[in-house]
């Protein structure tokens, strides 16, 4: 019989490896759609670089805090 802790753990190794590798063929998938659509990828960059650039205005509109 195998112990709990070792149950557990391989069952978190398990679902852990499989996770990371969806995560890794849908990353390829997607770099594979956005150099056949070369277009869409310029929309990507513009839409992130408004997410980043409002992320930045909004923290450097926040009061400081002193620790």
């Amino acid at each position: 019989m195998i112990p709990l802790s070792d149950l557990l753990g391989f069952t978190q190794i398990g679902v852990s490896f499989t996770v990371n590798l969806a995560i890794a063929l849908s990353a390829a998938g997607i770099a594979t759609w956005f150099q056949q659509h070369p277009t869409w990828l310029a929309v990507q960059r513009y839409i992130m670089g408004g997410v980043l650039a409002g992320m930045a205005a909004k923290l450097a509109a926040e009061p400081r805090h002193v620790a």
